[in-house]
């Protein structure tokens, strides 16, 4: 049966245009009920249980399906996730309304639903004849929805009558809509609450504790008109003194819980600077992240960033005079150059809530279920909770979602989610880590391990089209010890005209993952490898990233060539690409190859070529820094793991010899080259990476500290800066350049990937080059992978296809990439900082030398260079516990050591964290 819909639709020309579209209907749509005569049977995917028993509800003892509305599936997205909850229909129209409200929600739904224990089904009730409806005149598009999906219900309950006569099978609406639940029972359809159907699971009382707790909240924005330019590039109009709120993203201050910023996307000329937001009622109930609408506040009323550190002591919300005392204690007497734009919140424009991990903040008062709960991240607020556990949940992990922030409390309320275990546990504290910092660490699906290659693989003659024979080369790599993954190998050699041939091979992971495929998606979806202390979270499945990408040493291997004509001077003379096989001579490790540089009694061939390249890297090196590279410092460590219990039992800085910096020349040169030669090819869609020059603001800290020595640091240029840092000598202070070099890292930007298209700045600050992409490393990095893409249309090795050369998919795909690459720089550092406590943890009092990097009002920032260890120490206060140090591990995503791969100065930066699986 064929319906059609026309509609009738503005053109940007401001003509009208008649739209006609087709909307199918069929007879043959299957119920999801096994047996069922009237379907025929026959189902795709998951099904629904024949009899289902559990779980027993005193409402409706009878065997039973659910279905839930949109909101349910929106808000009590936890309680359908229980085991407990099997055989739930999940109707098109649900379906779809939650795709347009929320992604997230939208991804955990379509996972439950191909989980076959869960017995979830997708009822496609928008193309079945007898349950398609239409939008009826003067009804808006959310009740004819209700309608759609009250009809479906009314029809499952009728249609299932049919399968026997002896069948009681009943299938029961949940939804959380008054007058929707009202309509309902008036067709004759078993309705309830959310609410009501958990509390009459009396076999699963837990449950209880995961359903959302929802309240109206929220600020009105109808007394505020936005009125924004093209694009959303701020705002116009705006009149001499009138304030008028634009938007902005909330960022937690990381060391004061009353105090924060709001970052404007495209600031206007009148607002050049950050937004500071000082104290909760300036906050007014937004969350880190939150897209807020702020009003700026006359200059009268600005602040100064606060110097005193503060965190949430969970005092009595109606304690109001230790608020007051508070918001008292952040403003600071300050001179006028000091003050910075401050403003309120005076709405929420969109809420970027998410599960928390934290730990349980058992309430003093007996028998209470209510309680608070203390975030792992303390840029977030502690939520309040009703859980029957709290017993069973004291000293555990735990995950609490927020249902919302009434306007008369201090604390948002939530709901208890999940379990994870014991405080302190290695295995429960790494998945607190990947949780928090959104790193997936799921198994590889069974769709996307069916795309790897049949094993025994070996080279065939089709894969050796458009490709280059260079096994005869005596190519070789140099890795971190157990390095598994081995992504880029090297050679040198020297030509008959007298020049030297210097070659980077990479890893042909393009080579077996195809575009599109499920495979690509799940890749494309990861972004990163991330690498832990002890632990590797893949990218790409390991029989790829251990086995046939990875550059092992006496097997062939495809891989994707940079190869340069130089001469002894490191000028490059030529330059080509090419797919080719490698069979690698060596898999050292950075050590075994300076030695092998290092000894006069080695001369054989990969030693002759290793000094080759060594003695090229130098001058690339200084030629790189006198064009302006930085080079900055962080303070790093390695560990020692017991071979049995995996705990640390050592820890030491880590050394870095003349072989790491050659490989990262070559790596940097490798990466640049590339960037020209896809730029060339695609001027609009070429992925590649900047890194932006950091505003004069940012050097504030770095410029103070060098004054407090009688030193100038000149910031105008990164060549400026570098011949700044580079003058730095104090007798008296040996360590005083390595920390001026760590403050000006915390000064620079984060790097980025970008398509060339979307952008006109192309400059990366850090390696002072004009251009760059990331090429080398692609069974660890997304980015890479398009490149090698790019790189192989560009010399004809392989096909386009339409998403490559689509600059604002490409867009979509780099902002990802970002958060990906950012999200796992926090889970490195985060997984460094937790096994520097384990490592401490049996050591009792240790003794060390620090450094002072920032003094507050009520604390000293320090730095431990020997641990590489960074954290605020209280001054102690009458009546007060005496101080410790609070290690800024407690606050993810900022946990030293800094890292200076933010701005790809040092390309190679995942050799020195590589770890065996």
């Amino acid at each position: 049966m064929l319906k059609s819909k026309t509609f009738l639709k503005k053109t940007r020309a401001g003509g009208v245009m008649k739209i006609v579209r087709e909307h199918y209907l069929r007879d043959d749509i299957g119920c999801g009920a096994p047996g069922c005569a009237a379907c025929g049977g026959a189902h795709e995917g998951p099904v629904l249980e024949p009899q289902p028993l559990d779980p027993a509800s005193s409402l409706c003892p009878q065997p039973h399906y659910l279905l839930p509305d949109t909101n349910v599936l929106l808000h009590q997205i936890d309680v359908l996730e229980d085991p407990a909850i099997r055989n739930v229909i999940v109707l098109q129209t649900v379906l779809q309304e939650v795709r347009n409200r929320s992604a997230p929600v939208y991804k955990r739904i379509r996972d439950v639903t191909n989980n076959q224990e869960k017995h979830f089904y997708t009822f496609t009730n928008e193309h079945h004849r007898e349950t398609y409806v239409e939008q009826q005149q003067g009804e808006n598009s959310n009740d004819r929805n209700d309608r759609a999906i009250r009809v479906a219900a009314k029809w499952y309950n009728e249609h299932l009558k049919k399968m026997s006569a002896e069948n009681q099978l009943q299938v029961i609406f949940i939804t959380n809509d008054r007058k929707n639940k009202e309509k309902a029972i008036e067709e004759g359809i078993p309705a309830f609450t959310c609410e009501e159907y958990v509390k009459s699971l009396t076999a699963n009382p837990e449950l209880i504790d995961r359903l959302a707790c929802l309240s109206d909240e929220g600020v009105s924005l109808s007394l505020f008109y936005f009125v924004f330019a093209k694009h959303g590039r701020g705002i116009k109009n705006r009149k001499e003194g009138e304030r008028v709120p634009t938007v902005a993203q909330r960022v937690m201050n990381l060391t004061n819980i009353c105090e924060d910023t709001g970052w404007i996307p495209d600031l206007t000329q009148w607002v050049k600077d950050l937004i500071i937001l000082q104290g909760l009622k300036n906050l007014n109930r937004a969350v880190h992240e939150d897209i807020v609408a702020v009003e700026l506040l006359p200059k009268n009323q600005w602040v100064a960033p606060s110097s005193v550190v503060l965190h949430d002591e969970g005092q009595n919300e109606d304690d109001v005079e230790k608020e007051e005392e508070r918001e008292r204690i952040l403003k600071t007497a300050v001179n006028e150059k000091m003050l910075k734009p401050t403003g309120r919140v005076v709405g929420i424009i969109k809420r970027n809530w998410r599960p928390y991990c934290g730990m349980l903040s058992k309430s003093d008062i007996k028998e209470s279920r209510r309680h608070l709960f203390t975030p792992a991240d303390k840029r977030i607020p502690r939520i309040r909770i009703e859980t029957r556990q709290a017993s069973t949940l004291e000293g555990r992990r735990i995950i609490v979602s927020i249902d919302g922030w009434p306007r008369n409390s201090r604390y948002p309320n939530g709901h208890f989610v999940k379990n994870l275990g014991e405080v302190g546990d290695k295995e429960t504290e790494t998945e607190v880590l990947l949780l928090e910092h959104d790193v997936p660490h799921q198994p590889f699906s069974q769709a996307v391990l069916s795309f790897l290659p049949k094993m025994p693989w070996s080279i065939t003659e089709k894969d050796m089209k458009n490709r280059e024979d260079l096994r005869h080369l005596c190519v070789c790599s140099v890795d971190p010890p157990g390095c598994t993954d081995i992504d880029d190998a090297l050679h040198c050699r020297e030509l008959e005209n007298g020049d030297l041939e210097v070659g980077v091979h990479i890893a042909d992971v393009s080579h077996f993952i195809r575009p599109g495929n499920a495979l690509d998606q799940e890749s494309a979806r990861r972004g990163t490898t991330v690498y832990l202390c002890e632990k590797r979270i893949d990218m790409v499945p390991e029989l790829l990233s251990s086995n046939l990408c990875s550059l092992r040493s006496n097997v062939d291997r495809l891989a994707f060539s940079c190869i340069w004509e130089m001469n002894h001077n490191a000028e490059i003379l030529k330059t080509r690409f090419t797919k080719s096989v490698i069979n690698s001579k060596a898999s050292l490790t950075y050590a075994e190859a300076q030695m092998r540089i290092d000894s006069a009694a080695m001369n054989d061939s990969i030693t002759t070529s290793l000094r080759g390249l060594n003695k090229l890297a130098k001058i690339l090196k200084k030629r790189r820094i006198e064009k302006g590279a930085l080079t900055l410092s962080s303070p790093e460590v390695r560990f020692h793991m017991d071979s049995e219990t995996h705990d640390p039992i050592d820890l030491q800085t880590k050394e870095l010899r003349e072989t790491n910096s050659m490989v990262e020349e070559f790596m940097l040169l490798a990466n640049i080259s590339v960037a020209k030669k896809i730029h060339e090819e695609f001027s609009e869609h070429a992925l590649l990476r900047k890194h932006p020059a950091p505003p004069p603001s940012n050097y504030e800290i770095l410029v103070k500290a060098a004054k407090s020595k009688n030193l100038e640091i000149k910031t105008d240029t990164a060549k400026a800066l570098a011949d700044s840092l580079d003058r730095v000598d104090s007798p008296i202070f040996p360590y005083l350049n390595t920390l001026l070099r760590i403050l000006a890292t915390r000064c620079m930007m984060q790097a980025v990937y970008f398509c060339s298209g979307m952008d006109n700045d192309f400059h990366h600050y850090g390696l002072a080059s004009p251009i760059y992409t990331h090429f080398t490393s692609p069974i660890r990095r997304y980015a890479d992978i398009i490149v090698h893409r790019l790189l192989a249309v560009a010399i004809g090795a392989d096909c386009t296809y339409p998403e490559l050369t689509d600059k604002h998919k490409l867009a979509d795909l780099c902002k990802n990439l970002n958060f990906r690459h950012k999200m796992a720089q926090y889970a490195q550092r985060a997984s460094v900082a937790f096994h520097t406590q384990l490592f401490f943890k049996s050591k009792g009092i240790v003794s060390e030398e620090a450094y002072i990097l920032f003094v507050r009002k009520n604390a000293i920032v320090v730095l431990i260079p020997k641990y590489g260890l960074e954290g605020t120490v209280f001054f102690e206060e009458k009546d007060k516990p005496k101080p410790r140090l609070i290690y800024d591990d407690e606050i993810p995503g900022i946990s030293v050591p800094t890292d200076t791969s933010n701005m790809d100065n040092s390309e190679p930066e995942r050799k020195k964290k590589k770890l065996q699986k």
